[in-house]
This record gives structure tokens, C-alpha cells and sequence, in this order.
């Protein structure tokens, strides 16, 4: 009895610890989401992503978190932070990760909310 215990753990399969999050998985999550966009709003996004476009991300990274900010105001509102957040990644390395774990923090809540 004790053998067939002792074998059955044996063979029970260990959950193994999630893969590290790297930069590269926020960049890949990115390129996902422009993927379902719209043709227009997909070169947009593109165009914006571009390295030259870095001043005019960074003043509508700064627009934007400062609108989160003023969230208390009509059509303001907590969106823009995240989203001025993203805007920032694209040129601090160090804000990917984070940022990363924050979306899969997220869609671990969202299915579990939702019951799946």
C-alpha cells in the first residue's frame, strides 16, 4: 500500500513556476493588441511606435497620465493613466515588466470574476 502511494506521487505532476515576464513579452502583448485593431488605427499605432516618433510619445504619455490624474473631470478618467503608462514603456525598458505584470495581474482577476 504504501509503494502504490509512494508511486502515484511520484507521478502526480508538480506545478511549475511561471516563466520570468521579460521586456519582450510586453512588446509581443502589444503587437497582439494593435493586431485586432482597425487598418487605420494599426498604422497609427505603428507610426507612433516608430524610435523617431519619441518626442510626440512622450508629450501624449505625459497628456495622458496627467488626465488620469484629473479622473474627477467629465471624459477624463482613470483610462488615460494605463494608457499614458504604455506610451512611456515604449521608451524605458524598465516600465515593460511591470507593466506586463500588471496586464497578467489583470486578466487573472477579469477570469476569475467572470467564473472561468
Amino acid at each position: 500500500m504504501e509503494q502504490a502511494r509512494a508511486t502515484q506521487t511520484e507521478r502526480s505532476p508538480q506545478p511549475q513556476a511561471p516563466a520570468p515576464v521579460t521586456a519582450r513579452d510586453w512588446d509581443e502583448r502589444v503587437d497582439r493588441a494593435t493586431a485586432k485593431l482597425p487598418e487605420r488605427a494599426q498604422r497609427m499605432v505603428r507610426w507612433l511606435r516608430e524610435p523617431a516618433r519619441f518626442p510626440v510619445r512622450l508629450v501624449a504619455a505625459i497628456l495622458l497620465m496627467l488626465g488620469g490624474i484629473f479622473s474627477i473631470l467629465p471624459v477624463l478618467g482613470l483610462w488615460m493613466l494605463p494608457l499614458g503608462l504604455a506610451l512611456l514603456a515604449q521608451d524605458v525598458p524598465g516600465l515593460k515588466v511591470p507593466m506586463e505584470k500588471s496586464a497578467r495581474w489583470i486578466e487573472r482577476q477579469w477570469r476569475r470574476w467572470r467564473g472561468r
